[in-house]
């Protein structure tokens, strides 16, 4: 493989990897026995390593982010244009890039009205943050200054995103947290607490009124935010009832709390619309994204606000303080909203909301045969192209299976070519969950490959 203009082989590529890279979420004492696998190349929806080896990404890139599939020569060339015009210039001003991506991005969330961009999700989290820290402050004498998260979300890796981390094995050791974030419980159907059937009616009631209590014990004078993923990304696939997330904009409107939805994995059409909350008839104060905002081909994140929340920032000039002074460095680099741009228009242009629903929904049924079929199959769930798949030693206590279990179902889908996430070292006993997140532009025809490796592999592993 070329890198730079040095030819480099396999070998080599490894060799400097494994001297001098930190990777991710990796323990290295694992490398002195093994080698780390290095991803060279990709062409739609497969990945190709440093070794040759070809994969049927089922996880877009790893973390649910190369939506629109890898090798997209119109994407690259806008980032390229635009670096050559302009590659970068503070966001204090202006970009005709960022102008033009703000208009369409509104466009997609009708009530939504203004678009800050960053460059990941953990920052655009930090923003909405800092924007009911900061209102507190301007309207409310400082006191509305909590913010209550949910069990199981995830929403970013800085010291206070973590903060309004419902995982706790990602919380471990980076203490002390920010003070002022509170969890309420997840809205998790399939173990929920009444012992109610799943699809009950009464779940979305009764677990709105579990974030009405703790804003009740916190004393709502207190709170000003409340952050939700639409449905749990990382802490398992977890699909909220139907009703479920309009009766906390309810809530959040009763005691004057700004509703931030995280739409970090779902937005761009993960769930087969532009937003996982547009199929919760819910109206947010702040929407927070970056993934598949531009597939991965460029860095960007945004934190965007409805024109309410952006008034109580506009106030006299001549006060030093009553604007939001905040600041991204690489918020201003123009190749993010270059990429985004053409990342929507491929969407448009090809119907991949109407491809992933339609293709989603053949994916859902593919997998409850898997569930007929294997016992350790607990339960199903997800919208579009963003599924789960929870795995039981036995159905009827639900008990999870160990990690290792889920891990080596992993492990023989990518030895057949096929790569599939789950859910990692997020909480002390239910990292048991599959997860799916193929590229919008899956084919019925990749489903069937996923679906064909993960059969095999659980019926290896369930010997």
């Amino acid at each position: 493989m070329a890198c730079c203009k040095k030819q480099l082989t396999a070998d080599e590529v490894i060799a400097l990897d494994k001297k001098y890279v930190w990777h991710h979420l990796t323990q290295h004492k694992s490398f002195e026995k093994s080698d780390p696998m290095i991803i060279d190349h990709g062409e739609g929806i497969y990945v190709y390593d440093v070794k040759g080896n070809k994969y049927l990404d089922g996880v877009s890139g790893g973390v649910w982010t190369v939506n629109v599939g890898y090798g997209r020569t119109e994407i690259v060339d806008a980032v390229a244009e635009q670096m050559k015009k302009l590659c970068y210039f503070a966001n204090s001003f202006g970009s005709t890039p960022t102008a033009i991506f703000a208009e369409k991005l509104i466009s997609k969330m009708p009530g939504m009205s203004r678009v800050y961009i960053s460059n990941s999700g953990s920052e655009a989290n930090e923003k909405a943050f800092k924007i009911v820290r900061q209102i507190s402050v301007l309207k409310h004498q400082g006191k509305k200054y909590k913010v209550l998260y949910r069990e199981r979300d995830y929403h970013g890796t800085t010291i206070s995103t973590l903060s309004a981390c419902g995982q706790e094995e990602r919380r471990d050791q980076y203490g002390p947290f920010t003070p002022g974030f509170v969890p309420f419980p997840a809205a998790n159907c399939y173990r929920n607490p009444w012992g109610l059937d799943p699809k009950d009616p009464k779940l979305g009631e009764l677990f709105a009124k579990q974030l009405e209590d703790a804003i009740i014990a916190e004393g709502p004078d207190t709170v000003g935010g409340v952050i939700v993923e639409p449905i749990t990304a990382g802490g398992g696939v977890l699909v909220p009832p139907q009703d479920y997330l309009k009766r906390v904009s309810e809530i959040c409107k009763k005691y004057d709390v700004l509703l931030i939805i995280d739409e970090v994995v779902c937005g761009l059409g993960r769930t087969g619309k532009w937003f996982g909350y547009q199929h919760f008839d819910v109206q947010p104060d702040i929407v927070t994204m970056a993934k598949g905002v531009a597939s991965g081909y460029a860095a960007i994140s945004c934190t965007v606000t409805t024109e309410k929340v952006f008034q109580d920032f506009i106030n006299d000039p001549a006060d030093r303080e009553k604007y939001f002074r905040d600041i991204s460095t690489f918020g201003g680099c123009t190749s993010g909203p270059a990429a985004a741009i053409a990342n929507l228009e491929i969407i448009e242009r090809e119907n991949l909301l109407e491809n992933t629903t339609k293709v989603g929904e053949y994916f859902m049924g593919k997998l409850m045969e898997l569930k007929d079929k294997y016992a350790c199959v607990g339960d199903v769930r997800g919208k579009g192209l963003f599924l789960g798949m929870e795995l039981v030693k036995d159905r009827a206590t639900k008990e999870p299976v160990a990690e290792s279990f889920a891990g080596a179902v992993v492990g023989s889908c990518m030895k057949q070519g096929v790569l599939i996430g789950k859910t990692s070292r997020c909480f002390k006993q239910f990292n048991n969950t599959l997860c799916f997140s193929p590229a919008l532009i899956a084919t019925k025809a990749d489903i069937d490959v996923i679906v064909a490796a993960v059969d095999k592999a659980l019926a290896e592993v369930s010997k």
